[in-house]
């Protein structure tokens, strides 16, 4: 008889995995709390405007063209891509700006201009970063890690030093550039990887090849055309998603996962595997879905796991044009390090606050109606906060004055459409722990083998996907995390371990 594979989660993490598991014969059942698909990544619509909810850039091309091909099908049959020739402006306060454009050269002119030789060493930088990137594809992220001595392999030994994985981006940085304006360029992104750049390992100044000279990208129909494309795979392939269905337990028998229990409505229902994946939240599904004796961590294992930071979001639908924006736009305070200071080392609501600033509808028809702006308005912050109604409206209006002032121009009153997204958000839709919006961060103790395994180690059958578990947080992560969970549970199904 055909093997059975439930999976929790109809997010990237569930669907890339469930797809690949369906491949391989197996009958495979993905359970989604949600009327829809996405999970953080799902699409709010009001008002003629459309809200990618979660991610917004997309990165690592050959990660989706390659996960395709493994169908023999191609990505570009599933969605679209147009290229954004400016990649992202930045804003240095309130006075100080500049573009990052595809023209690599251009961009060697604007570091050159922030500090003399700026030019060549932004060159030595990126194609040390392409280095990293390279030999990151080739030689890690698509491994399986099971214990230390397979990450800290004679490969990692002999290139450790030349990967940097074993010093902090922001002194590598520093060896590089002194201009703080060069230096947030390069490495502002560690906020959307969950760390800060005094905490993540340098090894993740691969970041900077991708954004400066790979390319940016965007899907026509928005992040949530990947969602659609992924669900359109794996109804070509026979996979069964059932919506509106929350799990409220990972059911075990004689030490092994045989399914879940979920409530539908009002009723609950029971789903019988052979195995069972867990792409949702990790904490959720030790914490909250399994009894206390099948856990593989304890309580204090989380309290001290650094957690990525939450996400104060604003989705705002305004009427007529926004001029002074591009698709991407990131605002970097003179002192950033108190806002990451304020994430990590003493938890509270940043006073002066950095935020990325999307404006979505510069590129993509879907996301507005004609003649308005979809604007999509992000602060990273601290889990775990007070998120109250006041807390929350006072400091949406705290930073849209910021965006105004940034702007000179008046945008509250023109505001059609409203939506705000943050801690407890997460916590409720996502059962995010502490209302995290990534998971786990990046720091050099939580990566590859030092993140939460896939495989329980006291259940058998039950594995786990998505950002907490190797290779971690972002899109093109999970995706890479379908494929090296897959021969996980295919070996386990197949009796091979």
């Amino acid at each position: 008889m055909t093997k059975k594979v439930i999976i929790i989660g109809a997010g990237f993490g569930g669907l890339s995995s469930a797809a690949l598991l369906r491949k391989e014969g197996y009958e495979v059942t993905v359970v989604e709390a949600r009327s829809s698909p996405g999970g953080r990544a799902r699409l709010w619509e009001e008002g003629g405007f459309a809200f990618d909810m979660g991610p917004s850039w997309y990165l690592m091309g050959p990660v989706f063209d390659r996960y395709f091909s493994l169908f023999n099908k191609n990505r570009e049959d599933y969605w679209k891509l147009q290229k954004l020739r400016t990649h992202y402006k930045v804003f240095f306060g309130d006075t100080d700006q500049v573009e990052i454009t595809e023209d690599f050269e251009r961009t060697q002119e604007i570091f050159e201009g922030f500090e003399k030789g700026g030019a060549q060493r932004l060159k030595n930088y990126v194609d040390l970063s392409q280095y990293k990137y390279d030999t990151a594809i080739k030689d890690f992220l698509y491994r399986d890690y099971r214990h230390v001595f397979q990450f800290l392999n004679r490969r990692l030994m002999t290139e450790g030093l030349r990967l940097n994985v074993f010093n902090s981006l922001d002194s590598y940085v520093g060896k590089f550039f002194t201009d703080h304006r060069a230096k947030k360029i390069l490495e502002y992104a560690m906020v959307f990887l969950g760390s800060s750049p005094t905490n993540a390992p340098a090894l993740y100044s691969l970041m900077s090849y991708l954004d400066l000279k790979d390319g940016i990208h965007f899907p026509v129909g928005g992040m949530y055309a990947i969602v659609e494309g992924l669900v359109r795979l794996n109804q070509e392939l026979g996979v069964q998603i059932i919506y509106d269905t929350d799990v409220t337990s990972i059911d075990v028998v004689a030490g092994r996962a045989g399914g879940v229990s979920a409530r539908q409505c009002t009723a609950t229902i029971s789903l019988q595997g052979d195995a069972v994946l867990m792409s949702g939240d990790y904490v959720h599904g030790e914490r909250d879905l399994l009894a206390p004796e099948y856990r593989s961590y304890s309580p204090a294992y989380w309290d001290r796991a650094v957690l990525a930071p939450s996400m104060f979001i604003a989705y705002l639908g305004i009427d007529g044009a926004v001029d002074g924006l591009d698709h991407h736009n990131l605002y970097f305070t003179p002192d950033w390090t108190d806002h990451f200071n304020r994430i990590f080392k003493h938890p509270s609501w940043p006073q002066d606050p950095c935020f990325y600033l999307s404006a979505p509808s510069k590129t993509d028809q879907r996301a507005a109606p004609q003649g308005k702006e979809n604007l999509f308005l992000l602060v990273p912050v601290a889990p775990g906060l007070s998120d109250t109604d006041e807390v929350r409206e006072k400091y949406f209006d705290v930073t849209l004055q910021r965006v105004e002032t940034l702007l000179g121009t008046p945008l509250k009153s023109r505001i059609e459409v409203k939506r705000i997204f943050s801690q407890r958000d997460f916590s409720a839709d996502y059962h995010a722990f502490k209302g995290t919006a990534l998971g786990m961060a990046h720091t050099l103790r939580q990566t590859a083998v030092f993140r939460p395994a896939m495989r329980s180690k006291r259940v058998k059958g039950l594995f786990y996907a998505g950002q907490y578990t190797h290779p971690g947080i972002g899109v093109p992560m999970t995706f890479i995390a379908s494929e090296v969970v897959t021969p996980v549970v295919d070996a386990y199904l197949s009796g091979k371990q």
